[in-house]
């Protein structure tokens, strides 16, 4: 399908066809995909559990509130952040960025280049990444003020600020996949409605990994899609500058 079909035909579907079985690799193949999301600074700091056994699917049927799209699912995959991650990220985007340097730059300038990515990876990602109850969050919010009086400056710093950077990374990844999805046919349902703390405790999951969306899969049956799709007038949407 082109892109405008594929958009048309996702629909979140809140009923799965219990006779029709999905395949784990595809479903995988498509995670794969979601990788090639962009995420801010490269730091792709999220991770995706993909579940197909059977105790699990019904323990976060369960922590999904008992919505039918969890209860009829075939699959689930829980996508988390993982902001406890950056320092290593981080580290090994500036190994991979340094080695590409080396082989596509020239000779002449990859001294610099170099120099700026570990500028940016060295300095300003544990600036920004850097966690303290808050307090570094406030204390980088008041030197970006000060400095944004006499030049622009990124005054999105607060610990607020960055737990949203990452979420939205992740987000991209969940979107990317549920295309991926319905290019080869198959069915999903992003999940905001759910208990974080069962479905932590369902995957085992880490006290700092935080639970971005839980997207259920399987392939529709008519009545999974709730009608028509609406949306707003594009009016709404758009404005021209």
């Amino acid at each position: 399908m082109m892109l405008r079909e594929l958009l048309e035909y996702r629909r979140a579907v809140r009923k799965y066809d219990p006779t029709r079985q999905i395949d784990p690799e595809r479903v995988r193949e498509c995670l794969e995909l979601a990788t090639l999301a962009p995420t801010s600074s490269n730091m792709q700091l999220w991770e995706a559990y993909h579940i197909t056994d059977k105790e699990v699917l019904a323990k976060l049927a369960q922590a999904c509130l008992g919505q039918g799209s969890a209860k009829t699912a075939q699959q689930m995959v829980v996508f988390v952040t993982r902001q406890d991650k950056w320092s290593s990220h981080s580290a090994s985007v500036l190994k991979a960025g340094i080695e590409e340097i080396h082989r596509n730059s020239p000779a002449d300038r990859q001294a610099h280049r170099i120099k700026l990515q570990e500028t940016y990876y060295k300095k300003l990602m544990p600036f920004e990444y850097s966690r303290c109850l808050g307090v570094l969050g406030l204390l980088r919010k008041m030197l970006v003020q000060a400095v944004g009086l006499f030049r622009p400056i990124i005054r999105q710093v607060t610990e607020g600020d960055i737990r949203t950077v990452v979420h939205k990374s992740c987000a991209l990844a969940v979107q990317t996949f549920m295309l991926a999805m319905s290019e080869v046919g198959y069915d999903t349902c992003p999940l905001e409605g759910f208990d974080s703390l069962l479905v932590k405790r369902a995957l085992h999951l880490p006290h700092a990994a935080q639970i971005n969306l839980v997207v259920t899969c399987g392939i529709r049956l008519p009545e999974g899609v709730r009608g028509e799709r609406y949306r707003l007038p594009f009016e709404e949407y758009y404005h021209s500058v």
